[in-house]
């Protein structure tokens, strides 16, 4: 029974050996700066709502140039034609030829500064908008990769922790079948074996979404930015 003993917590020990030298993995180590901004690049350039934050600066821009002529709309030109020859008995005029008259409409000329300026604004609260958006974006890519990042390092180390396991479950096997070991050990490490590959499914399943989040960001494959 003693050897029994001496056998299980030998195995126990490599077992937690082996995980504690994977926990000390961090993905800290992984992480790569010049993609970062890669991928940030790629995001303000392929994201959608950045060309519609773009699209808002352009037509808030053209309102503001649009305003600012705007008084000409108060404008009215407008002429009349006297023929040298012809002498108009009930409205006589000394004016012949041509007559060019020019009306303004004061109301519009009042109201022009006040648009204009309303106009200006809402072209500066477009573009703080868009550089708000900008920030927020790269933020985003940001936790999206960190996110991605930790996710695949905890993948290892659920692979890892499968690995281990399974070493200790054929051990533990060998062991039992030669009478060196109880059923109820071999089964517990058994469970444990199955628990493992459940989390490893979990983490796989985290590793695949964070991806799908990133890329979502990109409006590419990650495969497609080197």
């Amino acid at each position: 029974m003693n050897r029994n003993i001496v056998i299980v917590c030998f195995l126990i020990s490599i077992t937690l050996f082996s995980r504690q030298v994977r926990a000390q993995e961090t993905f800290i180590n992984t992480v790569n700066m010049t993609y970062l901004d890669k991928l940030i690049a790629t995001a303000k350039k392929n994201y959608p709502e950045v060309k519609s934050r773009q699209s808002q600066v352009k037509i808030a821009h053209s309102t503001y140039n649009q305003t600012k002529f705007a008084w000409l709309d108060g404008l009215t030109a407008s002429y009349i034609y006297s023929p040298q020859n012809l002498v108009n008995q009930a409205k006589p005029s000394i004016f012949k030829g041509y007559q060019l008259a020019i009306t303004l409409n004061i109301g519009q000329l009042l109201r022009n500064p006040a648009s204009t300026n309303i106009a200006s604004e809402s072209f500066k609260i477009a573009q703080y908008q868009q550089a708000e958006y900008m920030l927020s974006l790269e933020a985003q890519v940001k936790r999206s990769y960190f996110t991605y990042l930790a996710a695949m390092a905890e993948l290892r180390l659920r692979s890892g922790a499968v690995t281990d396991a399974g070493t200790a479950v054929k051990q533990l096997k060998y062991a039992f079948q030669k009478g060196e070991t109880t059923f109820q050990i071999y089964n517990e490490q058994l469970t444990t074996y199955y628990n493992q590959n459940a989390f490893m499914l979990q983490a796989e399943l985290a590793t695949w979404t964070a991806k799908t989040n990133l890329e979502e960001l990109l409006g590419i494959k990650l495969e497609d930015i080197k």
